[in-house]
């Protein structure tokens, strides 16, 4: 792979990773409740799915889904109906501020936000499609592919991570303004607006569109 293919990978990479999704709004709406230190465990979540689905794709998963209709619609509507369940949760939401968690609370709040993280991320189908087809457009069929497979795999999971931490430290930020008494509420009525419209999006996807 030569420095020009790499680097038009990173400009594409660049774009994906600061696009929101899914995972974004789980970043923002984790940092805001949580605070950016425990974000980093649903960061950690959603990257090890993702570090799953390229693993998927390497051993022919991807291709697996693009070619079953029943396997991709079983994913997805798996994908839809968790979206739909976190969105619905924040809809449903009473709170009128938000309240971090005890400090003794913190290991459970971890792993909470793991999983969260982890079912967010891979909630998904079009991303093995999308590692599937994007992947061999850099890869250099001449020269030894796993090589290329782990430099484009680690340039990927790195442009995430920090994308998905720099819109948890911003939530964080303006969580203070955020925790006045009844902002919770609107918060929680937006965000949980945009996961289901993300649900909904997901739900419209084909397998011949692009991810």
């Amino acid at each position: 792979m030569s420095l020009d293919t790499w680097l038009l990978y990173v400009a594409a990479v660049v774009v994906l990773t600061v696009t929101p999704g899914p995972s974004v709004l789980m970043c923002v709406t984790s940092g805001v409740n949580f605070g950016a230190r425990l974000t980093l465990y649903a960061a950690l979540g959603s990257i090890t799915a993702v570090l799953g689905i390229m693993s998927c794709s390497a051993v022919g998963l991807g291709t697996l889904l693009a070619t079953s209709e029943q396997m991709f619609q079983i994913v997805k509507w798996l994908g839809v109906a968790y979206l739909l369940y976190v969105g619905i949760g924040a809809l449903r939401s009473t709170d009128s501020e938000f309240k971090l968690p005890a400090r003794e609370d913190m290991p459970g709040t971890r792993r909470r936000l793991f999983v969260r993280g982890l079912l967010v991320g891979g909630s998904n189908p079009k991303a093995l499609l999308f590692f599937t087809a994007f992947f061999p457009q850099f890869i250099d069929p001449s020269a030894t592919q796993w090589p290329q497979f782990l430099i484009l795999g680690a340039t990927f999971v790195g442009f995430e991570f920090c994308c998905l931490m720099f819109y948890a430290s911003f939530a964080s930020r303006i969580a203070p303004w955020l925790r006045v008494t009844g902002r919770a509420r609107l918060f929680n009525r937006i965000f949980g607006g945009l996961f289901v419209a993300a649900a909904a999006l997901l739900a419209t996807t084909g397998r011949t569109r692009d991810v």
